[in-house]
């Protein structure tokens, strides 16, 4: 496998890999470590160039740093995306991009993203340890689909209470974008507490399961953005709020759980407020997911708070306990981690 560094301003790692005998050509970015190891899923797409995938990995790994910051989870911001058909995954190639994760000696920690599911998880984590997400019975935390979904629901009642003086999701319509694994369940949320849900996917077969379980309404990949309503919930990809889509939106307000819903930061949030459409920071209300993962990291990190406290008492020729103690004291001077 070749692995090259790429020197990118205002990133700490940002490298590119090629292994010919798995086929694997990916990029790893590490954006900030400042407050903890990077986390960030591991998406596959077909990218038509890999500059386009460079940029892609480039605005995942700076949005998993803000959105850990702002959750307090004690992690830093990265991702990977690896350029490939979904449809011709094999575990040679995630094998092969788990020796790439290696190579970042755990400043990295990946996770599933688009195209990545459990099953190629357990084959990166052949070659690497720097794995989360796996099955509760294999030593992970689970799926964070649904700790993503949670949060989505929860804060489009906050977004309504802002917006409207009213956090009633029953009887809003909801256009829901996407009925991935995430958008599905935050469909079901607000079908369950009473909204209208409107919604799109490019999989037939989701948009069948979902009108069969959930009774949602559907219209076209396109249509999707011309829906009058309440809320619009991009769950699919990002960059879909721009010049064209955000003029034909008939929502009050933009909440959903895809990542970089925004394809240009400061001049589309600018036009959603000059239409008086309040947009929910998507690093914000999809952050149920990385703190998900960020209690699993912190189960799995009890050995070696275990480890200070033995050091502490042999060094100190004190007890086990009291060496805890003094961890804890520590913990409280140092003051809240976390929102209130």
């Amino acid at each position: 496998m070749k692995i090259t560094d790429l020197p990118v301003e205002g990133y700490e790692r940002v490298a590119r890999a090629e292994d010919e005998a798995s086929g694997l050509r990916a990029f790893v970015s590490v954006h900030s470590t400042r407050l903890g190891p990077s986390l960030g899923g591991m998406r596959l797409w077909p990218y038509a160039t890999e500059d386009d995938a460079l940029d892609d990995v480039l605005r995942l790994s700076r949005a998993m740093t803000y959105k850990s910051a702002v959750a307090h989870t004690g992690l830093g911001g990265g991702k990977s995306v690896v350029i490939a058909d979904p449809k011709e995954k094999t575990h040679e190639l995630f094998e092969a991009m788990g020796r790439f994760v290696q190579d970042f000696g755990g400043t990295y920690i990946t996770a599933e993203d688009v195209n990545v599911g459990i099953p190629n998880l357990r084959s990166v984590r052949r070659t690497t340890s720097y794995v989360t997400g796996l099955t509760v019975e294999e030593g992970g935390g689970g799926n964070p689909r649904a700790a993503t979904a949670l949060g989505c629901f929860l804060g489009i009642g906050e977004a309504l209470l802002e917006a409207t003086e009213s956090s009633e999701v029953s009887g809003r319509t909801v256009a829901v974008q996407g009925l991935g694994s995430v958008g599905y369940e935050l469909a079901a949320h607000l079908a369950e507490a009473g909204a209208r849900v409107v919604a799109t996917d490019v999989n037939n077969e989701r948009v069948t399961h979902a009108v069969d379980e959930l009774g949602v309404e559907v219209v076209s990949t396109d249509g999707i953005y011309d829906v009058e309503c309440d809320v619009f919930a991009p769950c699919a990809l990002g960059g879909v709020l721009n010049d064209e889509t955000i003029p034909r939106l008939r929502c009050i307000l933009v909440a959903g759980a895809a990542n970089n819903q925004l394809l240009d930061e400061r001049r589309h949030g600018d036009m959603l407020r000059d239409r008086a459409i309040l947009y929910v920071p998507d690093y914000v209300i999809n952050a149920g997911g990385v703190i998900n993962i960020s209690c699993e990291l912190k189960v799995h990190a009890i050995p070696g708070t275990l480890a200070q406290v033995f050091a502490r008492a042999r060094e100190g020729g004190i007890t086990t306990h009291a060496a805890a103690g003094e961890l804890a004291e520590a913990a409280l001077a140092a003051g809240p981690s976390a929102i209130e």
